[in-house]
């Protein structure tokens, strides 16, 4: 990506949503006959939901999982432009539950509350009667987790007194993974073997169990429904193996100023970092406030020419310094457009140096970048 796209700009970072739909493609397949739906919280996990919505349904997604009623908003927004009868046969779950006198605006907006408690379902339960309807909705079961979805207790008082769902009509039983990630770790089997035994108390209906890591464990894991995050966007589901997925973004950034340094000196905040002898250090527009983790300070790379580079120095809220000492002036100079993220530097990769994961370095992106969009 060169700077001519946009001469003032101080990074640019590439969406490639062609690869987004080719990961997504891949899982669909992966899992059939299950459904493929696609997570697209925190704005596509920073990818631009505007955008990756109408991709993805377009290449055949129709159902699409969120966090937030909000963001639930924002993906119906998305899909104005897709044909209406692919509008119509979309789903949209709300992971986050049913916010108190909020269910009209559920249906309203066609969007599917994900119930995680006896008083949620109580609540949608009496709105529907209410309304003198069925009302559709997801019901999550707690199998390990601990955050959302039935508890054991409630579970036992759900499955003992069926009446509960009297005006729901529960199109998914749904549960979230732990360590799915985590491939020798027994913790997916135990909520495999939970969920199994609650859907055989429960009245039948569809099943979602498996996240991106969730699909690599066979079929088995896949049921009705696979819910798909990380893995869309490029992270990799299988940490133990080479990554099966594309990469869907490159950032690249200007250097701004290439310094020589001919005496012993320090370079940014807190003189972090120490200069011994002849370098040059070279200055990029990025920092932590454009989501580049100050934690890649002192440890990570950016690549120059397909050369890499060490970051030196504390990233700072704007900036970050690199060593170029190594590499000509015709390569290192003021206007050089460098490598932070991309295919020689991929997300996991820049996680991993910073001490975090893929899914934090991709949901940070920040909004000062000039955004490119290609393919989809």
């Amino acid at each position: 990506m060169t700077s001519d796209l946009n001469p003032r700009a101080g990074a640019i970072l590439t969406v490639d949503l062609g690869a987004v739909v080719a990961n997504w493609t891949q899982l669909r397949d992966r899992v059939a006959p299950a459904e493929c739906s696609a997570v697209v919280k925190a704005d596509a996990y920073g990818l631009g939901v505007a955008r990756v919505v109408p991709a993805l349904a377009a290449a055949g997604c129709r159902t699409f999982v969120v966090a937030q009623f909000e963001e639930a908003l924002a993906v119906r927004r998305a899909l104005k432009p897709v044909a209406p009868e692919a509008q119509e046969e979309v789903q949209i779950f709300s992971l986050g539950g049913l916010p108190a006198g909020c269910e009209g605006d559920f249906i309203a907006n066609r969007i599917l509350p994900v119930l995680n408690h006896l008083g949620e379902i109580a609540a949608w339960r009496a709105f529907a009667t209410s309304r003198g309807e069925v009302l559709p909705a997801v019901i999550h079961i707690d199998t390990g987790m601990n955050r959302l979805g039935l508890g054991p207790d409630e579970l036992d008082e759900l499955a003992g007194h069926p009446e509960w769902l009297e005006g729901i009509d529960v199109r998914y039983w749904m549960t979230h993974l732990a360590c799915a990630d985590e491939f020798d770790s027994p913790m997916t089997g135990e909520q495999l073997d939970r969920f199994r035994a609650a859907l055989a108390r429960l009245p039948k209906a569809k099943a979602s169990f498996a996240n991106s890591s969730g699909i690599f464990h066979g079929k088995d894991h896949h049921f009705d429904l696979a819910r798909p995050g990380c893995a869309l966007y490029g992270v990799n589901p299988t940490p133990h193996l080479p990554n099966p997925m594309l990469g869907t973004v490159r950032l690249d950034a200007r250097l701004l100023q290439v310094r020589n340094c001919t005496v012993p000196m320090t370079v940014g905040y807190g003189a972090a970092h120490k200069v011994t002898g002849p370098a040059r250090i070279a200055t990029i527009g990025v920092g932590y406030a454009d989501g580049y983790m100050r934690a890649l300070g002192g440890k990570g790379h950016v690549f120059v020419d397909g050369v890499a580079a060490p970051i030196v120095g504390r990233i700072s809220m704007d900036l970050i310094t690199i060593d170029v000492t190594g590499l000509p002036e015709s390569v290192a100079h003021a206007g050089r457009m460098v490598e932070l993220i991309g295919p020689n530097r991929p997300v996991d990769t820049v996680a991993a140096e910073g001490g975090t994961i893929g899914y934090e370095i991709l949901t940070s992106l920040g909004r000062r970048y000039h955004r490119v969009y290609v393919g989809g």
